[in-house]
């Protein structure tokens, strides 16, 4: 079971690594003259996202849920975030890529092109989706009825039975 100390120190770690991405996202075009710096950047960004996803499914398998078997309750129940978080990094992954690649040579110039520029808002709407989702899973673990054997739990095991 996951005891509240640790807890707490799981969601510090959490929201400390969604703070370095809101912070990367929201900074990285200001030190675009730096092309080294932005890489480290976006690959430690890149890097924490994975950490992240790492987190998340290390505090489902600590669940009662996922220990009693229902492993498929527990991901129906979180598949959006499991989806969007996926899709999140996998859009992460694709603008830094794309960004590096057109500013490596030149980081004088302001390139933007049409497919970057959809990419890009497509990555910081994503981006946004994210957070919120990730942490309001995060403080939805946090939840008891996840942790022992409720009426709750043996009602849904029924109903995954029939």
């Amino acid at each position: 079971m996951l005891q509240t100390s640790n807890y707490s120190l799981v969601l510090s770690l959490q929201f400390l690594l969604l703070s370095y991405d809101l912070f990367v996202n929201s900074f990285s075009e200001l030190i675009r003259m730096a092309p080294v710096i932005q890489l480290v950047l976006f690959i430690i960004q890149d890097i924490a996202v994975l950490f992240n996803i790492i987190i998340i499914f290390l505090m489902f398998f600590n669940t009662f849920i996922f220990q009693a078997g229902l492993v498929n309750l527990l991901f129906h129940k979180f598949k959006g975030t499991i989806i969007l978080t996926a899709v999140y990094f996998a859009l992460s992954i694709s603008l830094h890529v794309w960004v590096m690649n057109l500013r490596w040579k030149n980081a004088n110039n302001f390139v933007w092109t049409g497919g970057l520029q959809t990419l890009f808002v497509l990555q910081r709407l994503a981006a946004v989706l994210y957070c919120y989702s990730y942490k309001r899973t995060a403080v939805r673990l946090g939840d008891p009825r996840f942790y022992q054997d409720s009426l709750w739990l043996r009602k849904e095991f029924m109903q995954v039975r029939r």
